[in-house]
């Protein structure tokens, strides 16, 4: 699960199999407690959504927050982790 905000998304593709497909940057930002102390934590992550799903996401509105789940993976040629979006919903 991942709260954040859609800040960044490419046009909607499609795979070779006909997929819908789209990338994204998504940004968190929350706070968090680490050794007894409250900690700023930000952070921004590529993400992918496939099918419906992408079709649906990319209607929505850029900088609007959900919550996001999923799963994260490398690239087949990549040293980063990206987040593969399986449903989102509002806040």
């Amino acid at each position: 699960m991942l709260t954040a905000r859609v800040e960044e998304r490419d046009a909607l593709r499609y795979t070779p199999a006909g997929i819908p497909a789209l990338s994204l940057r998504l940004d968190h930002e929350s706070q968090a407690q680490e050794l007894g102390e409250p900690r700023q934590v930000k952070a921004s992550i590529k993400a992918i959504a496939f099918g419906s799903l992408a079709e649906r996401l990319g209607q929505q509105a850029l900088g609007s927050e959900w919550k996001f789940s999923g799963f994260v993976a490398n690239p087949r040629n990549g040293k980063h982790v990206v987040f593969h979006i399986q449903e989102f919903s509002p806040i």
